[in-house]
């Protein structure tokens, strides 16, 4: 998929839960998370943690 500024970012996040190796539309998603307010990750890592926070909050809601 090449068309990510044009999902929502649930749309892209439930893209990238169904396709885990695309590493395009995760990078995408990780600059976004990036440019939010109060968000500081330095790492892949931090971002991945973060990431997975998320989607852990998310479901249980």
């Amino acid at each position: 998929m090449s068309n990510y500024q044009q999902l929502t970012k649930k749309e892209l996040r439930d893209y990238i839960k169904q396709h885990p190796e695309d590493e395009d539309a995760f990078q995408y998603y990780l600059t976004i998370m990036r440019a939010k307010p109060g968000i500081v990750v330095s790492t892949e890592e931090q971002a991945l943690a973060e990431f997975r926070k998320r989607l852990e909050s998310e479901s249980t809601h």
